[in-house]
């Protein structure tokens, strides 16, 4: 019986010794999975505000080659320093799309996702825009194809004219 019961032992020890060395492992994995995680999702964050950057951008291009080639449209990149920080609170460069068509000004935002927060800095500019050249827009509008729901119902208080992917732009 002492010789069963020892051997009971020396196996419920080396089964012990197997569950935690087991368990040691998968812990390293776990870990090792966070990180990978981590690493892919500021990869994929990096990649999808590049991609954001440049399809702003070329869709700027595309728009502006048509209007000015097709329509007689004037578009250009309207770029200021507000050295008040009437924008953001602080004295920094602003951008914003222009458009004008016989006398007509609409401002225009092109971004690849739009928050809230967004749409009162372009709000902001606007107003900037407005103040600095004396000049009220006809229209104003922000092209996007992410938009937030909050920024959406801003808008409409704001009466900024949103397209998105899911909408029709008015021709």
């Amino acid at each position: 019986w002492e010789t069963w019961e020892r051997k009971w032992d020396e196996e419920r020890e080396a089964q012990e010794k197997k569950w935690e060395e087991n368990q040691r492992v998968i812990n390293e994995l776990l870990v090792s999975i966070k990180k990978l995680s981590l690493k892919h999702d500021s990869t994929i964050g990096a990649l999808g505000a590049r991609w954001g950057l440049h399809s702003e951008s070329t869709f700027r291009k595309g728009l502006r080659a048509i209007l000015e080639e097709s329509f007689d449209v004037k578009v250009e990149r309207y770029e200021d320093f507000d050295h008040d920080g009437v924008v953001f609170g602080r004295p920094e460069q602003i951008e914003l799309d222009v458009i004008i068509h016989n006398g007509t000004l609409i401002l225009c935002e092109i971004k690849s996702s739009m928050s809230k927060s967004d749409l009162y800095s372009f709000w902001r500019k606007k107003n900037f825009y407005e103040d600095k050249h004396a000049r009220k827009a006809s229209r104003v509008m922000v092209i996007s194809p992410m938009i937030d729901d909050y920024a959406k119902s801003a808008a409409k208080d704001l009466n900024i004219e949103i397209y998105a992917y899911t909408e029709d732009v008015r021709l």
